[in-house]
């Protein structure tokens, strides 16, 4: 995640940088220096802003399942973390979906699929 995505996000959330530190767990200090650009943001930073993002907007997803909104065939969801953990609105928080045939094998590597995705854009 850059810098600039960081601070879209937390205004997205309407936080301030001390209020954002609060809801993290983590130092106003921290919050600076990843919109500086000084820090890098850590993966599970990343993934609670997102999570945090995707609950403020809930009520647009609602009983949307990933699998739904991308047209999955029945063979593929069965084999998706995401299916099995009944968790289609969570897709993007769980490692080793499948949603290209391929298991990604880091954060970053998924994020960069998800980030081009229908289901995350409506989150983002």
């Amino acid at each position: 995640m850059e810098s600039n995505e960081f601070i879209i996000m937390r205004k997205k959330l309407q936080k301030t940088q001390k209020e954002l530190a609060v809801l993290l767990g983590i130092s106003l200090k921290a919050v600076c220096s990843y919109e500086q650009g000084w820090r890098k943001v850590p993966v599970h930073v990343e993934r609670q802003l997102i999570f945090l993002l995707s609950r403020k907007k809930t009520h647009l997803m609602e009983n949307e399942n990933c699998w739904d909104i991308r047209n999955c065939p029945e063979e593929k969801r069965t084999h998706c973390p995401a299916w099995e953990f009944h968790s289609g609105q969570f897709c993007w928080f769980i490692n080793g979906t499948i949603c290209d045939d391929t298991v990604h094998k880091t954060w970053k590597e998924k994020m960069e699929l998800c980030k081009t995705c229908i289901v995350m854009k409506k989150i983002t």
